[in-house]
């Protein structure tokens, strides 16, 4: 795949400097919402039962998970509490129906959207269950597409390169967790989704950020 899904589409609502100031939002999710959209695109028939960096998730489950988090974060954007709100990750093995191909990228726009909401941002919210700050769980947002759009790019043989400003974010989310403990008594617990895996300093951001998240990106 060529069309490596970089949006220069920003307004003035949108800071995508990780500072967000009053009616300002911090990152612009429609960028990588659409390069998520555009690999799964791409994805065969055929490549649905394919095995995915993630342990336990073929393609088509992998897919499941995410047009699942888009509409759970969508609600979350919107301090939409309810039940898609309180379900743990992973307490169900997710799945697509049918008509994936055209609800997936309906649903990953809704939640871009939704984020452009300066309000989003503020205030608190709940996701899988945990209540967390509006900044937090827009980073949490824009780190699962960011990752997830790897995993599925890398299950399905495409090329991938999100804008950096996703990264930027994705890396804001992932790095403070995989610091030493400050007590000098060892590294941290892990990182945030897994033992993160060393990658050279000078390496492609893209690279760093998934050796963050817990992948080999070779």
């Amino acid at each position: 795949m060529t069309d490596t899904g970089r949006d220069t589409d920003t307004d003035a609502t949108t800071g995508g400097d990780g500072g967000g100031g009053s009616g300002r939002v911090p990152f612009d999710l429609r960028p990588q919402a659409r390069l998520v959209a555009r690999v799964a695109g791409h994805i065969t028939d055929e490549q649905l039962a394919a095995p995915t960096p993630c342990p336990d998730y073929a393609v088509r489950h992998l897919l499941g998970h995410v047009l699942g988090l888009a509409g759970a974060f969508r609600e979350a954007a919107g301090k939409e509490f309810g039940p898609t709100l309180d379900q743990a990750p992973g307490s169900v093995l997710p799945d697509v129906g049918p008509g994936w191909r055209a609800e997936l990228p309906a649903a990953l726009d809704a939640m871009a959207e939704a984020w452009r909401d300066p309000a989003a941002w503020q205030g608190m919210t709940r996701a899988g269950g945990i209540d967390l700050p509006g900044e937090v769980a827009g980073l949490v947002a824009l780190d699962e597409l960011v990752v997830h759009g790897w995993d599925l790019a890398r299950a399905t043989g495409q090329e991938y390169a999100p804008d950096e400003a996703s990264l930027e974010g994705a890396r804001a989310l992932l790095a403070p967790a995989a610091q030493p403990d400050p007590a000098g008594d060892g590294p941290s617990d892990g990182g945030l989704f897994g033992t993160p895996v060393k990658v050279p300093d000078d390496a492609p951001l893209l690279d760093r950020v998934i050796g963050l998240s817990g992948r080999a990106p070779d």
